[in-house]
């Protein structure tokens, strides 16, 4: 190891720790061990891998307080996240450990006559995995459950600021799955271009647009699964559901807003426009911050989020009162914000804010509201918001995202595909889709020596 670098509590701001920064010798010994490990893991039956991964889900449930002791002490998230991200984390595993066992497959038999044809799903063979700091634990399983399902060995590298809760994953996963077959390599950004420039077969990253880039060049020819981030648009129409302003707040602060498919942008009709501003600053106003969400989690992310609210020409800026704990309030504490009378350029509506701040912006009619919709580089997630589910799915459809909420946002389940198009990146996490991301289909072809004529 070169060195060490501090960790600090975003609760407060002080020093908690110190994390080792791994460099080229130990990236590349993680990789070789990986790779050594690689034959052994996915030599095994389907059967068999299910088995481990259900161990480790288990091992995560047993261990449920420490995984959730941790992703507190990195990120600041209240006890409740915590807790609810921890369990969702071994539901992944657990339900990989079932998708391990199942194959999705083009067609085979008899396609060209007198040849029997079939369809192999290999892995991949060492993926090299990234994750960022605001879900560290949760990010790392979307990742590395669907990998390793798939039958690939992993080398992980956490965030610099998080690294705490994938160690303690890594050191189960030894345990229930065989050594090195899930390597963690704690580091900064330079500890990840040393991994993405390793001798790893592909690279899966999430993370920002310009890290993504960065990965993508670095990857060369290689396969990348990249997840960059959003901008979402909330479509809110006259119609909809009272709930709809608490839904939203509750949304855009859970995590304090440092989700990439949270809400961000909320656009409705000119009709309606003062209404929803009202609706949105009173609800936004209920959250406190130290209270209903925790801190931003990093120093470098807190001067970004002052930087994008002071750039904004909005003619409103409504925040609640922050509420930080006793004896935090030197942590990366952000109050829940509202940004109205906002011009389309802005940079709070153009760029990913990533914190607990929502903009609200008017349109004349459905075809300029879903234009705004459509009207920047990131494509991830979006929700509209109506009591006509007619139209409610018809705008669904039209928006320009890979995942589409009508009256709620950030439901998500194990079972369905979670991506982005545009700047928000490419590939698929969640749902048995994502075997696919760490697979390489063979076709197998046969030159049959006697026909059904001869038997």
């Amino acid at each position: 190891m070169t060195g060490t670098s501090e960790l600090i509590d975003p609760r407060t701001g002080r020093v908690r720790g110190t994390a080792p920064l791994s460099r080229g010798p130990e990236v590349a010994a993680a990789v070789a061990d990986a790779r050594a490990a690689l034959p052994g893991w996915s030599g095994l039956t389907p059967k068999e891998r299910a088995r481990r991964l259900d161990r480790l889900a288990g091992l995560v449930e047993e261990h449920a307080q420490r995984y959730a002791a941790r992703e507190r002490a990195g990120t600041g998230k209240p006890e409740a996240e915590a807790a609810g991200e921890v369990e969702q984390v071994a539901d992944l595993f657990r339900f990989y450990a079932t998708a391990a066992r199942t194959r999705t497959a083009p067609a085979a038999g008899q396609l060209v006559p007198g040849h029997e044809s079939w369809v192999r799903w290999e892995p991949v063979g060492v993926v090299g995995v990234i994750v960022p700091w605001n879900y560290p634990l949760l990010m790392a399983a979307w990742r590395c459950a669907p990998a390793l399902a798939a039958g690939n060995t992993v080398v992980a590298k956490p965030a610099e600021t998080t690294p705490d809760s994938l160690e303690l994953l890594a050191a189960h996963a030894a345990e229930a799955l065989g050594a090195d077959v899930l390597r963690c390599v704690p580091g900064d950004r330079d500890t990840g271009r040393l991994l993405v420039a390793a001798d790893v077969d592909m690279v899966a990253f999430t993370g920002s647009g310009p890290a993504g880039a960065d990965v993508t060049a670095r990857a060369g020819i290689r396969r990348t699964s990249l997840e960059l981030g959003g901008n979402a648009p909330a479509l809110v129409l006259p119609d909809a559901p009272r709930d709809t302003y608490d839904a939203l707040a509750d949304a855009v602060t859970y995590n304090a807003g440092q989700s990439c498919a949270a809400p961000a942008r909320v656009i409705t009709l000119a009709e309606n426009y003062e209404e929803v501003v009202a609706g949105l600053a009173k609800a936004l106003g209920a959250r406190r911050a130290g209270q209903d969400f925790g801190p931003l989690n990093n120093a470098d992310q807190a001067a970004r989020y002052d930087a994008l609210v002071a750039a904004s020409a909005a003619g409103r800026s409504i925040a609640a009162e922050p509420a930080p704990a006793a004896g935090e309030e030197h942590g990366h504490w952000r109050a829940a914000r509202l940004l109205a009378d906002l011009p389309d350029d802005d940079p709070a509506v153009t760029e990913e804010v990533f914190g607990p701040l929502l903009t609200v912006q008017r349109a004349e009619d459905l075809a300029g509201a879903l234009a705004r919709a459509n009207g920047v580089p990131q494509a991830l997630a979006a929700s509209v918001w109506t009591t006509d589910l007619d139209r409610g799915l018809a705008l669904a459809g039209r928006l320009d995202a890979g995942e589409a909420w009508v009256n709620c946002h950030l439901v998500q389940t194990a079972e369905l595909p979670h991506g982005g198009r545009g700047a928000s990146g490419h590939g698929t996490d969640l749902s048995t889709l994502a075997l696919q991301e760490y697979q390489r289909p063979k076709t197998v072809t046969v030159r049959l020596t006697r026909g059904l004529d001869a038997l």
